[in-house]
């Protein structure tokens, strides 16, 4: 169980909110797509999605997250209940009906939302009162992106979610598109062998090779740096940026080899912060990959170092 504990400072009184974990309940479910952005970072796309007379299952929700990966989300129920097989079994269905996936992304978020899904690490997210012992070994001898969120009701109005498990590094999928499949959405990269491969050619990998060696030492720092924050920081590497993130993202990280920059997205509100010009950006209104409405410019080690109040600042609202 978990040992997290609510007080309220009431004068002199301290009195501490009573924690439930009842059974998830339909209603909590509803609570939680009902507010998907604000929980989890996560788009909604559907409830108690049918697989079919083949599979015979119903996906508890489904969704698109801040990295435009897929989201299976599944609600233990009981204490008994193998939700982690159940979730992979969803898992192995959604990778087999991309375009179907696709499709409803399509109809609810739109074309453009639907060419940028991101198939390289799709996720499962298990929501439970609690988990056993085993469920939490289970996870970790699984090479999928799985992650365990327990929560706690205190009160009628108090909600809390508590990462118990997430891959410290997103499990990638070598997943191949043929022409037919991606055409439905949009265009693609092209393989040598003529399959719309849009893994195949990744940018960041890329700029990575082309950087000097000065600017790849930034770039490790900084991960290094994040990384060290706390057990619960996962990253994840995307084709245009690298992803970190608790429950949320907190930073997202793009390297540029001409400019001799690192450019770094934080989850920060820039009406906070005071802006130096060629350091730092509100970037609000300014169209960029990843999220975060602060980016900071990174062209020197000294730079990193001035940063880092920034990145424990969003790491800590993260």
């Amino acid at each position: 169980m978990s040992d997290i504990k609510l007080f309220h400072f009431g004068g002199t009184e301290v009195t501490e909110l009573p924690g439930s974990a009842m059974q998830v309940e339909k209603s909590l479910q509803v609570l939680f797509e009902a507010n998907l952005e604000a929980l989890l970072g996560i788009r909604f796309l559907a409830t108690e999605h049918s697989t079919g007379p083949v599979h015979g299952g119903r996906i508890d929700t489904l969704g698109l997250d801040e990295d435009n990966s897929p989201v299976i989300i599944e609600y233990k129920r009981s204490v008994n209940e193998n939700v982690i097989n159940q979730g992979l079994f969803y898992l192995d269905w959604l990778l087999d009906h991309r375009k179907e996936f696709q499709w409803m992304v399509m109809e609810r978020l739109g074309a453009d939302a639907a060419n940028a899904v991101e198939w390289t690490a799709p996720r499962l997210i298990c929501i439970a009162g609690d988990f056993t012992r085993y469920d939490e070994h289970a996870v970790k001898q699984i090479a999928r992106n799985i992650e365990l969120i327990r929560y706690r009701r205190f009160g009628e109005d108090l909600l809390m979610l508590e990462l118990v498990h997430a891959p410290k590094t997103a499990r990638t999928n070598n997943i191949r598109s043929t022409a037919s499949e991606k055409q439905a959405v949009g265009g693609a990269e092209q393989g040598a062998d003529g399959l719309v491969d849009p893994y195949l050619s990744s940018r960041m990998s890329y700029r990575l090779s082309q950087s000097s060696s000065e600017l790849r030492d930034i770039y490790d720092a900084v991960q290094q740096f994040l990384l060290g924050l706390g057990d619960d920081v996962q990253v994840k590497e995307l084709k245009l940026y690298t992803a970190f993130k608790r429950i949320k993202n907190f930073v997202c990280m793009e390297i540029y080899p001409q400019a001799r920059t690192v450019s770094i997205y934080l989850r920060l509100n820039p009406s906070s912060i005071v802006m130096e010009e060629g350091f730092t950006r509100d970037v609000r209104n300014i169209g960029h990959f990843g999220t975060g409405d602060l980016q900071i410019s990174l062209k020197t080690m000294a730079d990193f170092e001035k940063a880092q109040p920034l990145l424990v600042q969003a790491y800590e609202g993260g």
